[in-house]
């Protein structure tokens, strides 16, 4: 493609900006490198999760993140992947980042184009890709100076996969066949099915049959009493309710345990293998290892992490993947999209306090109401699901057709 007099400008002004990347200290690492850019820290983790897949699916990589700077780390990452500070837009400091890193790919998440860095990698071969695109948020103003900025920058991807038809229509016709773009959808972050014991299923299960049973997920300390005092007036309604209660660490169990005694709730404490009887009101596990039991055995899970300020919530897909409804706090930063997503289709139903919850408890007792969210959850994951296959499968093709060409040069 014939660089547009529009990006050799922003090209040239590029230079005028101060070089700041810096070699790591750390070698590059063996293999192939998927590298992978967020612009929206808030899509960090499920860029991670995305890049790690494709990793296991191709059976060897490993994964870089640029962040915009050192000031927007990620919330959260899982492990395997080498987060840094991508480089200026000075032509001088990509080229620096491109010959240490050698990328075998480029996936972009994000409004903030950064064409020098895009420009850098198309030019090296590199196949680019953007996902969840939305023109509108696209647009930059500091570059309505410069005419089909925009455009040019995007013709430089191999593929676009735009977030809603909105978004893939607009595209499609401001690229004018230069690029392909498919419509796929939000990316959400995904969450493989967690797996649990068998015989553990089976004998919880029949423990509590016909029982009535909710789960509070990584429950902080700040937050039991809320907990605690919906959990008591649930009771009330339904005196056969279990809560099955797992700490957000391990280390916190022993204190939420002597809090437990002290209020005279009649508790199991699943890590010494006691199971529920019929007067037992809490069940305690002190291993967040065992929620891929809990979540199946519970139609109600409280996401805890959420009801106070500064935790942040963990990914409620956990739950909703393994047929649980979904209640959360209002402190959901790390995962905000897809709490968002799983609320807009009546799978999940914020909280706020005592009285929220309680309320929210007493609604989804009724077996037709906590189906219906139930189902919905499922959806959900269901369509995330489906968004991260079809992009996986389009880079995959990619990296394969690469890998050809350099193998025959």
């Amino acid at each position: 493609m014939v660089r547009s007099l529009p990006l050799s400008a922003y090209l040239a002004f590029a230079r005028r900006e101060t070089p700041t990347w810096e070699t790591p200290d750390q070698a590059r690492p063996d293999g192939p490198v998927i590298w992978i850019h967020c612009a929206d820290r808030e899509h960090a983790s499920a860029m991670a999760h995305l890049a790690l897949r494709l990793v296991a699916q191709r059976g060897e990589g490993q994964v870089i993140l640029t962040i915009p700077n050192r000031k927007a780390q990620p919330f959260s990452l899982p492990d395997g992947i080498w987060a840094i500070a991508a480089p200026s837009e000075n032509p001088a400091d990509v080229a620096q980042f491109l010959d240490f890193f050698q990328p075998d790919i480029l996936l972009w998440h994000g409004p903030g184009m950064r064409p020098a860095l895009i420009h850098g990698a198309h030019q090296r071969n590199v196949p680019c890709f953007l996902l969840g695109a939305d023109e509108l948020a696209l647009e930059q103003r500091n570059w309505r100076w410069l005419p089909d900025s925009l455009r040019a920058t995007l013709q430089l991807f191999t593929a676009i996969y735009a977030r809603n038809k909105t978004s893939h229509f607009r595209l499609s016709r401001l690229l004018a066949g230069y690029t392909q773009v498919h419509q796929s959808g939000p990316l959400l972050e995904e969450c493989p099915a967690l797996k649990c014991s068998e015989t553990d299923l089976e004998d919880l299960s029949e423990c509590l049959t016909a029982r009535p049973v909710w789960l509070a997920a990584y429950v902080d300390k700040t937050e039991l009493e809320t907990i605690l005092a919906a959990h008591r007036t649930a009771l009330r309604q339904s005196p056969r309710l279990l809560l099955v209660l797992v700490p957000h660490t391990p280390k916190e169990a022993s204190e939420i345990h002597s809090k437990l005694q002290s209020e005279d709730w009649r508790v199991a404490l699943w890590d010494e293998g006691e199971m529920p009887v019929e007067k037992t009101h809490i069940l305690l596990a002190e291993n967040a290892a065992e929620l891929g039991l809990f979540y199946r055995t519970a139609p109600i899970t409280l996401m805890g992490s959420s009801l106070v300020a500064g935790q942040g919530g963990r990914n409620p897909f956990e739950a909703a993947a393994l047929g649980s409804a979904i209640l959360y706090g209002p402190s959901v930063r790390y995962h905000l999209d897809a709490y968002s997503r799983l609320a807009r289709a009546g799978g999940a139903r914020i909280v706020k306090d005592e009285q929220s919850l309680s309320a929210a408890l007493d609604s989804l007792m009724a077996p037709d109401k906590v189906a219906q969210m139930v189902h919905a959850g499922w959806e959900t994951v269901s369509e995330g699901a489906a968004v991260i296959d079809q992009i996986l499968s389009g880079v995959s093709d990619a990296m394969d057709q690469k890998a050809e060409g350099d193998a025959s040069t």
